[in-house]
């Protein structure tokens, strides 16, 4: 396989990669260890998120190959990017929260559900709380209503009693 093949099947492999997130953030480690960026991607492969250091040339092209090639503008200099399949929040929350003890990480754009967003918009992700965070907020809603009940009731039967 010639040189030019092979960067014709990277290419097409990020493309699948943008294609199958459902989040994907892109971030700029310079300045980062090699321990960081090691403990980085232990926590990342923890959360089963795919993280990649990526020619933006090749991502460039895949991004356009995607209909994503407003993401372009964000590829510059030296970029990792995070690819999630199951989960929106947690690779927005896990490099934000990394980049909030080492100043050296700096998070740059992402692609959720094939919308590029801005830093904010990423920063704004990662405040989220977790699906469990929000179920747990929506199963307590769900009972209020029952245990306002069910403390009415008690209320009406003690008076009746006394």
């Amino acid at each position: 396989m010639g040189i030019r093949e092979e960067k014709v099947t990277i290419v097409n492999e990020i493309a699948e990669k943008l294609q199958g997130s459902v989040s994907t953030i892109i971030a700029d480690y310079r300045g980062l260890t090699v321990g960081e960026v090691t403990e980085l991607r232990k926590l990342l492969r923890d959360a089963g998120i795919e993280f990649k250091v990526l020619k933006n040339t090749m991502t460039r092209r895949a991004a356009e190959q995607v209909n994503l090639s407003e993401v372009n503008e964000f590829l510059t200099g030296p970029n990792a990017i995070a690819f999630s399949k199951d989960d929106v929040v947690a690779p927005a929350r896990i490099l934000n929260d990394f980049a909030k003890t080492h100043k050296a990480l700096e998070l740059k754009a992402g692609i959720i559900e094939g919308k590029v967003i801005g830093t904010s918009e990423v920063q704004a992700l990662a405040e989220l709380p977790s699906k469990e965070g929000l179920l747990s907020m929506l199963l307590s809603v769900l009972q209020a209503p029952m245990r306002n009940f069910a403390y009415a009731v008690s209320q009406v039967a003690e008076k009746q009693e006394a």
